[in-house]
């Protein structure tokens, strides 16, 4: 709520002084500790459909709005797409010890005047899932909306019957905002759109935990995280 109100007496937002908006989310690297998380290019593609193919579950793209491919050609013809769009903004994330890409996460929705920004296309092989990688791709990610280019808002959407995604935003630190009932057909179903965010005001706190948690010194000499990831979750 807001005790703002104009010269009729109606309660209005918040001011934002001296507000400018923010600059476009550049397609550049994002480097860390274990992965590298770097534009999307033609060459990935066979790297990622490799990785992706590990997959014995059968469940990796039930929730994604493409897939799955039929071979190695259709992703490729996928990827080759995806590099031309400019939002989604798409990356591949890199496995710093092999070199291999593992992974794909892209922004979208990227709203530059008013510093809102989402991350979607989450796709992450059996090789990053689980992993310091997995978790450090998105820190990263988050590390450049918020401290490269001072966004205000970042978001996280998924089917809302898809558990995996949802108890992922929470352990990340977004925070539920709510349902938007029948938002989307895909794949001729349709999609309950759950929504997550993080606001600027609570990235410092929550940046932290992830500082924490990343730091060599919380994995054993077995690569196992003596402390989990805690990010408390906030109640506004």
């Amino acid at each position: 709520m807001t005790d703002d109100t104009n010269d009729q007496g109606q309660p209005i937002g918040a001011p934002v002084p001296n507000w400018t908006g923010c600059a476009p989310i550049p397609r550049t690297p994002m480097r860390g500790r274990t992965c590298d998380v770097i534009p999307l290019a033609p060459s990935h593609s066979a790297g990622l459909h490799a990785a992706f193919s590990a997959d014995q579950t059968g469940t990796l793209w039930t929730y994604m709005p493409a897939g799955p491919f039929a071979d190695e050609a259709a992703y490729a013809a996928w990827v080759d797409d995806a590099c031309q769009s400019s939002d989604p903004l798409f990356f591949a994330i890199i496995d710093k010890s092999s070199g291999k890409p593992v992974g794909v996460a892209s922004f979208l929705r990227i709203q530059p005047e008013n510093g809102v920004a989402e991350v979607g296309y989450i796709t992450f092989s059996p090789a990053l899932q689980r992993t310091v990688m997995a978790t450090e791709a998105m820190y990263l990610m988050m590390v450049r909306v918020f401290d490269d280019l001072g966004y205000r808002r970042y978001e996280w959407k998924c089917d809302a019957l898809n558990a995996a995604s949802r108890k992922a935003a929470a352990r990340l630190g977004f925070s539920y905002d709510g349902l938007f009932k029948q938002a989307l057909v895909y794949k001729g179903r349709n999609r309950d759109t759950a929504w997550f965010s993080i606001l600027d005001k609570d990235w410092p706190r929550i940046k932290s935990c992830f500082e924490n948690w990343i730091a060599p010194e919380n994995f054993d000499d077995a690569g196992q995280q003596r402390h989990p990831l805690a990010v408390a979750p906030t109640n506004t």
